[in-house]
């Protein structure tokens, strides 16, 4: 897929000196390096591929910019306004590009961006196995507890969800409901047992999702907003399980953040799974239960 986006001279370099099995973003800004992380390490990208010296790095320029994300679109801007708007464009594959520009509102409410002077494409890696450690925290002979995982962003959040999706069918035949927002959750997943509603927000995908399609669970991404809250409330008292992600530093920042506590004050989650990149993004740092006592000690 990036030989799709990426301008031709940039794309051999990546393809011919760098393992992309271990790329995790590639950020492009105006008139700046072009940076490109590997491992969770931030590195400058020069012709010979990754390099800590600035002075062989390859600059990147406006237009290159504006060309990855025309590329990105299928040569239509206006066809992708309605992601552009949040800030981003996934392509077919799940590659998630975020977009630096300047956002143009009217009374309130996001027209479309312009000017864009940035962008940081992430890609999507499968990781088997790696939830393997949480996973018996999370599912037991009494079910599956209510979860979120938290991280900071860049910590393989996403990466986790898809590995304990495919973990989950080959183990049990529950109903899973995956609420793809951002287009990048169902990229390469091999479970036969989930359904999928994409780029819906968390209000409207549960509502329409725990009516039409009867799950036994949800699962979705990046829990940030009220309505993300109230959609999560919604859920467990319809009788359906949760499993999300948020970002947050470490457990005790989460426990103070005010848009949870409602969640936190009726011990809605049971699971608090806290990842890190100090080893490489998906460090598992602790499985915590609804009191925030740590469950598991060795990792």
């Amino acid at each position: 897929m990036l030989s799709k986006i990426l301008p031709e001279k940039i794309w051999t370099i990546i393809d011919r000196k760098v393992n992309l099995k271990m790329v995790n973003e590639i950020r492009f800004r105006v008139n700046k390096p072009i940076i490109i992380a590997i491992g969770g390490k931030n590195y400058f990208l020069s012709e010979n591929g990754a390099t800590s010296n600035l002075g062989s790095a390859i600059f990147s320029t406006k237009t290159i910019i504006e060309d990855i994300i025309f590329r990105a679109s299928e040569c239509s801007i206006y066809s992708v306004n309605e992601q552009i708007k949040k800030g981003f464009i996934v392509t077919e594959k799940g590659v998630r590009i975020g977009i630096a520009g300047n956002i143009v509102e009217e009374n309130g409410v996001i027209k479309t961006m312009t000017n864009f002077c940035g962008c940081n494409i992430r890609l999507p890696h499968n990781v088997k196995n790696c939830s393997l450690s949480a996973f018996p925290f999370i599912v037991s002979d009494e079910g599956v507890f209510n979860t979120l995982i938290i991280s900071p962003p860049g910590c393989g959040k996403t990466t986790f969800l898809k590995d304990f999706v495919n973990q989950l069918g080959e183990r049990q035949s529950l109903n899973v409901l995956l609420l793809d927002e951002r287009g990048e959750l169902d990229n390469n997943l091999t479970s036969n047992f989930f359904d999928k509603i994409g780029f819906a927000s968390k209000k409207v995908g549960f509502e329409n999702g725990i009516r039409s399609l009867s799950p036994d669970l949800i699962i979705t991404d990046e829990v940030g907003q009220e309505e993300d809250i109230d959609a999560i409330l919604y859920a467990s008292t319809s009788g359906v399980k949760v499993i999300a992600t948020t970002h947050s530093d470490n457990i005790e920042t989460f426990s103070h953040k005010p848009l949870f506590q409602k969640l936190i004050d009726e011990k809605v989650f049971k699971r608090y799974i806290v990842l890190s990149k100090r080893n490489g993004p998906g460090t598992l740092e602790g499985i915590y239960n609804e009191n925030f006592s740590r469950m598991m000690t060795k990792f």
